[in-house]
């Protein structure tokens, strides 16, 4: 039986919810603190935020775990408490979503470069995605979202390691920018190429998040349409972070301009749409109006 959030995108867009980091900021999360300590410490803020994207209109929220695999807490010593960390953030999703809402479990990229660009191998990566997607799956998320993947050969040991503890959907987006001969990772790996061998790979959902503007994701969400059959994924940024004088972190798109393009983006064939960096509760209630409900 296919699950429940396949099945909404056969009969309309789903709506994503925007961006989790600057959400927390904007409510006393201090610079260099890891977002997921909030699970712990600050539940209420985390669950707020959840709740301002599912009032504003969203499906899916995603889970605040994007830096939560072991590898990555370690930089702050805190890789004791990754199944902690995770669990929680499922929770506290799961305890802000209305009935008939879904819950996402978020597994961000690692930070660290695989062999030979770095001394990671993939062995410590699938093990690492493991054990977050057996927490985020304890949590009670609907579905596990590898997202900001740019090295496909990381997103393969990330699907590998949750499709190995979890028989729940794994939706993966790569991040990419875009050139005159199409939209590529820094690890030079081409949009079409990765949906093509993620699809052949296992997973459930595909597509492109980060990175790209909605005026510049059309185009690789359609070159990705033309290498799989996969429901496709679409997650752009609003602009390039951009510090202000006053210090504050501000986006060059406007709701009005990142919302403009989004129907070249479902024409491309996007079935689920939402925002990454820069996007807010008003920009997903922008894209509510606009989007097939």
């Amino acid at each position: 039986m296919t699950h429940p959030l396949l099945e909404l995108a056969k009969t309309r867009t789903v709506l994503f919810d925007g961006a989790m980091g600057t959400e927390l900021m904007a409510r006393g999360l201090g610079p260099g603190v890891p977002p997921e300590l909030w699970n712990a410490d600050r539940p209420d803020a985390v669950r707020e935020v959840h709740a301002s994207y599912f009032e504003a209109g969203a499906d899916v929220v995603s889970t605040n775990s994007f830096g939560a695999t072991p590898l990555k807490l370690a930089a702050h010593g805190l890789e004791a408490r990754a199944f902690e960390l995770n669990r929680a953030a499922a929770r506290l999703a799961r305890e802000a979503a209305p009935a008939g809402r879904f819950v996402a479990g978020s597994m961000g990229p690692t930070g660290k470069f695989l062999q030979p660009q770095g001394p990671a191998t993939v062995a410590e990566f699938t093990a690492a995605y493991a054990e977050q997607a057996r927490a985020l799956a304890d949590g009670g998320v609907d579905i596990l979202i590898v997202e900001t993947q740019y090295d496909l050969r990381e997103a393969l040991a990330a699907l590998r390691g949750a499709k190995s503890v979890t028989s729940l959907p794994v939706f993966v987006t790569l991040t990419f920018s875009s050139f005159p001969r199409g939209c590529f990772t820094i690890m030079g790996d081409p949009a079409g190429r990765a949906a093509g061998e993620l699809e052949q790979a296992g997973a459930d959902a595909v597509g492109a998040n980060c990175t790209l503007t909605t005026d510049r994701m059309a185009g690789c969400i359609k070159a990705m349409r033309a290498a799989t059959a996969l429901p496709l994924i679409a997650q752009a940024n609003a602009g390039q972070p951009e510090a202000g004088a006053d210090g504050k972190v501000g986006y060059a798109q406007t709701v009005e301009e990142y919302v403009r393009h989004v129907p070249e983006i479902l024409a491309a064939g996007a079935a689920f749409v939402g925002g990454c960096c820069g996007t807010n509760p008003d920009t997903i209630r922008a894209l509510a109006r606009i989007i097939c409900r």
